[in-house]
């Protein structure tokens, strides 16, 4: 059977699906030679989605970068605030200790509160308000000392 005496047998039928192959072998061509055909405009609405959820997770990561570079500053800040707490309350405890011992170690120790002996309390009262001024009973505080008893200033007299 020759060619032409094909296309002559074919029905409409067969021309239909002859087209449809036709046009098959057309888009599978012009698609290895890089042409897209996208009447719906698909791809740029996908690229658009894209974008938008790579703007989205830089804006999360950075948020989650100021989070912790705040979390690093707040935990340096108090470690600094431990530092310096710990290195009032241990020159507090060193000058108490040395005022405890000399206090018990005075000749006047069993003796009722005398100058001298009112003197080492108001000296050790202005250490302790020059290590830390905002104690209760020191010059920068308010109110009365721990306990509702009035605050021994140096200076004060004894009594």
């Amino acid at each position: 059977m020759s060619a032409g005496s094909m296309l002559r047998a074919l029905t409409p039928l067969g021309w239909l699906a002859a087209a449809a192959a036709v046009v098959a072998l057309g888009v599978v061509l012009l698609g290895g030679l890089g042409f897209r055909w996208d009447p719906l405009n698909l791809q740029h609405k996908r690229l658009e989605a894209a974008r938008t959820q790579a703007r989205d997770a830089t804006a999360v990561a950075a948020a989650h970068a100021d989070a912790r570079r705040i979390e690093t500053e707040g935990a340096a800040a108090q470690a600094r605030r431990v530092d310096h707490y710990h290195h009032m309350t241990g020159t507090a405890d060193r000058a108490t200790t040395a005022a405890v011992a000399q206090a018990r170690s005075a000749v006047d120790a069993d003796q009722s509160l005398e100058t001298r002996r009112a003197d080492r309390l108001r000296d050790h009262d202005g250490q302790l308000c020059r290590i830390a001024p905002a104690l209760d009973g020191c010059a920068g505080a308010a109110g009365l000392a721990g306990g509702g008893d009035t605050p021994v200033h140096a200076g004060d007299p004894a009594g």
